[in-house]
């Protein structure tokens, strides 16, 4: 967004206009975090998915959190890299992604522990082990994305780190 001019920005969140594709949205931290979420988030089921996941419970839960944050985080990657968000702008966007990144970020560490107490090292087939060991290496790493991501959710929501040309000024006389 940042190199638009206001006609230009009022031309790609116009109702009737197409989606606009925002390439400074992919280098900006938001956009950065959320590609890592997705391709960390798709590490963490593929790699349960590979074993036999299915006769464990624990493993089960695993895989809903993941998978479902995965496509929740697709969902959010698209609405923002089409600019979606703008035109649906009656949404509280920075407080709805804030809610998001936290509820994703307390059940990845719910997932994480999950993950990483069944894994058992004297498991007799060698490459369930490995692919759950790295599943719950994932899940943790994915965890500290969300975590981050709701850091600076929070700061967007808050509207820290703005500068005074940024900031929305109110006259209060």
């Amino acid at each position: 967004m940042a190199g638009l001019s206001g006609a230009a920005r009022a031309r790609s969140a116009s109702p009737g206009s197409p989606p606009a594709l925002d390439g400074s949205f992919l280098f900006s931290p938001l956009g950065g975090l959320m590609g890592a979420q997705a391709v960390l988030g798709l590490l963490v089921w593929s790699l349960i998915a590979a074993t036999t996941y299915h006769l464990h419970a624990a493993y089960g839960w695993v895989m809903f959190v993941s998978l479902f944050f995965w496509i929740l985080t697709l969902l959010f990657f698209v609405t923002y890299l089409l600019q979606l968000h703008e035109k649906f702008y009656m949404i509280p966007w920075p407080l709805v992604l804030m809610i998001y990144n936290a509820v994703a970020t307390v059940l990845y560490i719910t997932a994480f522990v999950t993950c990483a107490a069944a894994v058992q090292p004297t498991s007799w087939r060698q490459w369930d082990y490995n692919r759950r060991a790295a599943a719950s290496f994932f899940a943790c790493v994915t965890m500290i994305t969300y975590g981050v991501s709701t850091f600076f959710s929070f700061r967007t929501w808050k509207g820290l780190g703005s500068n005074a040309a940024t900031s929305q000024v109110t006259d209060h006389a």
